[in-house]
């Protein structure tokens, strides 16, 4: 009698598109004996979603420092992605598991803070990259120092999320697309609501190609995307539409990214982060009990810098607090 996994591996077979990933062809680093119910991919969106670097996504700053309840922090934009990139997925007929578990994988290793910390840390090891570390999380940190032991494939579309490398699979490169469309349309609703732009202010071949409201660009591109790379064993967007996507991050850039009214708070936010790197670096005593022992196996530097880099934005300041700021 067939397990519930392998009938559900007969199911991908028999209807995902040929180029689609198959979880029965899903390969680890280290083998597992196979789970009755669930199928290798699913897995591995069930160890993301329980791994305590999922948790403290909900704490970390996507772009807006402390705005409030109704802004996307990292864990939103995460959900976010993964709810655009299975939406493109299955209409594609693509792995639809795959394509989640790469999705709120992709920024596990985001820093506190959210890019003007890893500014910070970049600017202190001279190399940092979120999407490196993000795979450096999983494979280093969990289930007690054996890493998550996802398959290769979630872990190449995680790394490769963003950077000059494409994933080598048609879902992750659909998790790459999804994170940009996510972030610039979300990350623009979130400026109008804290009143730094507004719709008005939209170039005019974003406006006229892809529409002035963040769900009506979102649909447009969701759409062109499907209707594109349906039957294709390839991802394609439209020149047309593409063109306006980029004339919109270069506007959010200016506007948002590296606007005076966040860089005030993000220099604030890259002094801390830089100072706790200092801390530990020159009192490496001061770190908790289980990263003082990992410095021996990765040396201080890697150490602190994945301790500080997997701090919250909360759980950053109130160690800055304590070590730097008099008790009144």
């Amino acid at each position: 009698m067939l397990s519930v996994r392998e009938i559900s591996e007969n199911i991908e077979q028999e209807t995902l598109a040929p180029w689609a990933a198959k979880s029965s062809q899903a390969v680890r680093d280290s083998e597992e004996a196979a789970d009755d119910l669930r199928t290798a991919f699913q897995r591995d969106r069930d160890r993301i979603i329980h791994s305590t670097p999922f948790r403290k996504l909900k704490h970390k700053t996507q772009v807006y420092l402390c705005p409030g309840d109704h802004y996307r922090t990292r864990l939103t934009h995460s959900m976010e992605v993964s709810q655009i990139a299975r939406t493109i997925a299955r209409a594609l007929r693509l792995n639809e598991d795959l394509t989640e578990a790469a999705a709120l994988g992709h920024d596990l290793g985001h820093t506190p803070f959210g890019h003007a910390g890893e500014r910070a840390i970049n600017s202190y090891t001279g190399h940092f990259k979120h999407n490196e570390q993000s795979l450096r999380v999983v494979e280093l940190y969990g289930r007690k120092g054996k890493g998550l032991n996802l398959t290769r494939e979630v872990r190449d579309a995680i790394v490769n999320h963003t950077g000059s490398t494409m994933p080598k699979t048609l879902e992750g490169q659909v998790v790459r697309r999804c994170d940009r469309i996510a972030y610039l349309c979300h990350d623009f609703d979130d400026g109008c609501k804290v009143g730094i732009i507004g719709p008005e202010k939209l170039p005019g071949i974003v406006a006229m190609r892809l529409g002035t409201e963040p769900s009506q660009i979102l649909d447009v591109l969701v759409h062109n995307i499907v209707e594109l790379s349906l039957n294709q064993p390839q991802i394609i967007i439209d020149k047309y539409y593409e063109e306006a996507v980029e004339e919109f991050r270069n506007f959010m850039f200016d506007y948002i990214y590296c606007s005076p009214q966040l860089t005030v708070e993000h220099n604030k936010a890259e002094h801390v982060v830089r100072t706790l790197m200092d801390l530990y670096m020159e009192s490496p005593q001061l770190l908790p009990r289980e990263y003082g022992e990992l410095a021996d196996r990765f040396g201080l530097k890697q150490t602190v810098v994945d301790f500080v880099g997997g701090l919250t934005d909360a759980g950053a300041v109130q160690l800055f607090n304590k070590h730097y700021i008099p008790i009144i």
